[in-house]
């Protein structure tokens, strides 16, 4: 059981540093509004060539085979809640990182979140 439980946590670690630097390769990009919209071979030729968002696309791909064994050792309905922890972590890193501003209100939310991880870990 703890290995499963460190396999989630390396897997929401992974997931967060592939979310950190897919944000960081879109702000590179630009904002895709109606415009970029509608150059859907322009635009993807711009994002998919960004170096940050294609270093995320392995990451995910190794998250994905991290998942694949945890759902092969743990019940769904316990291991999926943790992955609400990325919510928490992609916070912080979010903060720290890129400087976003996180109100009160967000962090009161997050908060809950990891009450709720708290209680789900508790029914093992």
């Amino acid at each position: 059981m703890v290995k499963s439980l460190i396999l989630v946590l390396l897997n929401i670690l992974i997931g967060s540093i592939g979310q950190l630097m897919l944000k960081s390769g879109m702000i590179q990009v630009g904002r895709i509004g109606v415009v970029e919209i509608s150059r859907p071979l322009t635009t993807l030729g711009a994002v998919f060539a960004n170096p940050l968002i294609l270093l995320a696309m392995p990451l995910y791909g190794g998250a994905l085979l991290m998942w694949l064994i945890v759902l092969s050792r743990l019940q769904l309905s316990f291991a999926y809640p943790l992955l609400a922890l990325n919510y928490v972590i992609n916070a912080f890193l979010a903060q720290a990182i890129l400087g976003e501003h996180i109100s009160l209100l967000r962090w009161v939310a997050i908060g809950l979140i990891c009450s709720g991880v708290i209680l789900i870990t508790r029914t093992a």
